[in-house]
């Protein structure tokens, strides 16, 4: 394969549907235990910390604990979902299974099958955050009709994260590999993007690291879908809109370029 075409422009057009509904149909015979499986954890860092140490606290930005975490599991949640799917089961499907290598044998190409699983990966999160949204909505902690927008800001997550997990999954040796993402990236984001504390605690930081944790995609998530569940317009939403999206576009951009040097040798 021409060095060109490894570095061109990812151009699927729409043949990436059928990959993404065949990944469908697997998911669906397993559906409940992964939508279950999905909503454990977010709901016992909910449940456990907001009504459990929440009840322990003064009231967070004007609102309470359980409220202010009820924006972060939820776009945290997202983010776990998208980068499960986009590093272990993409994986698993184009390094264990094969089943990349069969469906390059068919008339579609691998810009097809790469475009197919990050639509696939943001499509799974997204049921994962809004399986968190109902719950929030069902405990009373969002009233406003203005929570509907977190939805397209969920898919939005998926999109960036699962687009970053490609990268990820086009490098890895094996599954070992996932850890140091997990470890060196997901972990520390997790803590300075303002999920369990307001990110303006964090002023002690060196003002690099300040810099860093406000540009990380999971932070733009928060300022995004925090204020809409409070019934407020998030402040610079286009922002943190354009952000969001352009991690997304550069993100595949590289896993593309990544994965063709790998498979297309």
């Amino acid at each position: 394969m021409g060095k060109h075409r490894i570095f061109a422009l990812p151009r699927p057009g729409l043949r990436w549907l059928p990959v993404w509904q065949r990944n469908f149909l697997v998911w669906r015979k397993l559906a409940i235990p992964s939508v279950l499986g999905n909503l454990a954890d977010p709901l016992i860092y909910m449940l456990g910390l907001g009504y459990g140490l929440g009840g322990l606290l003064p009231q967070v930005s004007g609102i309470s604990y359980v409220s202010f975490l009820a924006a972060g599991t939820i776009v945290s949640s997202t983010m776990n979902a998208a980068t499960f799917e986009a590093l272990y089961s993409a994986f698993s499907r184009m390094h264990v299974q094969k089943t990349w290598e069969a469906i390059l044998n068919t008339p579609l190409s691998l810009d097809h099958v790469l475009t197919g699983e990050l639509v696939w990966a943001a499509s799974k999160s997204l049921l994962s955050g809004l399986a968190i949204l109902v719950v929030v909505a069902a405990l009373g902690l969002t009233t406003s009709l203005l929570a509907l927008w977190v939805i397209p800001v969920i898919f939005l997550t998926g999109l960036a994260f699962a687009a970053m997990g490609l990268i990820v999954c086009a490098l890895a040796p094996s599954y070992d590999f996932f850890m140091y993402y997990f470890t060196l990236f997901i972990t520390p984001m997790l803590l300075v993007s303002g999920v369990f504390f307001p990110a303006d605690q964090f002023d002690q930081l060196p003002a690099a690291v300040q810099a860093i944790a406000a540009g990380l995609p999971l932070a733009h998530a928060v300022l995004l879908a925090r204020p809409l569940l409070l019934g407020e317009v998030p402040a610079n939403a286009s922002v943190h809109v354009a952000a969001l999206l352009t991690i997304a576009i550069l993100a595949f951009i590289a896993a593309t370029v990544l994965t063709r040097r790998r498979l297309l040798k």
